[in-house]
């Protein structure tokens, strides 16, 4: 093989194959763990096939408005990415960049070497792996050198399988960034917080610190004088 890394990597994204997609989609909200299979040939051995077994852990993905990707995309491209950072800026309510992290973690990684040929053993091995019916379980035949390029392949199509649907349930849940993620989850917190006060009155003094605190009293306050007043009977 040519020993060119560039050449090495897309020799292994042109002879990577997955044989078996995860079920189930990448979660929205949280990290997804992929249980993976990868067959891959021994380059100095006749028939001997090497069976991968491990987890690949996707991050959940992160929103980019416009103004970040100019910052984050666009480093150390010229002038001519200048025009692109405008349309960014100028469409911004209509685009929707969204950020997959993931890593090949440790945990639990196993390799045995079998003799076969490699279709047939990456076939028993998918029809093996599809009657467990893991719904995060996925088969992939590719090469044995770089061999985690062909895991980056299965991370790219389970990523452009999964992100219709997370964009469209994180415009569903107004969620733009990192920022605005944590804002949703302090109102999900003040609304529990609100409906635990309600059920326990002692826990109003708590609930007005937090208000208070998030700067936002001024916007619940009829909400939570309404709830003091029933408190007392009033």
């Amino acid at each position: 093989m040519d020993p060119n890394p560039q050449f090495d990597f897309w020799y292994a994204v042109h002879n990577t194959e997955v044989l078996l997609h995860p079920a189930s989609p990448l979660e929205t909200f949280g990290t997804t763990i992929l249980n993976y299979h990868l067959v891959t040939e021994l380059l100095d051995s006749v028939d001997k096939i090497r069976i991968r077994q491990g987890r690949l852990k996707a991050y959940r993905p992160e929103i980019l408005t416009p103004q970040s990707a100019l910052e984050n995309l666009l480093e150390g491209f010229g002038s001519e990415a200048r025009e692109y950072a405008e349309w960014l800026r100028t469409h911004q309510h209509d685009l929707m960049v969204l950020r997959y992290g993931f890593a090949i973690t440790n945990e639990n990684t196993t390799e045995e070497i079998v003799t076969g040929k490699l279709r047939e053993m990456a076939d028993l091995v998918r029809d093996r792996v599809k009657k467990k019916a893991d719904p995060l379980a996925a088969v992939v035949v590719g090469v044995d050198k770089p061999w985690e390029v062909c895991l980056l392949k299965l991370m790219v199509d389970s990523v452009q399988q999964s992100a219709p649907g997370h964009a469209s349930e994180l415009r569903r849940r107004g969620i733009r960034s990192e920022e605005d993620r944590s804002r949703v989850k302090l109102r999900e917190e003040l609304e529990e917080a609100f409906a635990a006060a309600a059920r326990d009155p002692s826990r109003l003094d708590a609930l007005g610190a937090r208000l208070q605190a998030a700067g936002l009293f001024d916007e619940y306050q009829d909400r939570f004088f309404a709830l003091l007043r029933r408190s007392r009977g009033g």
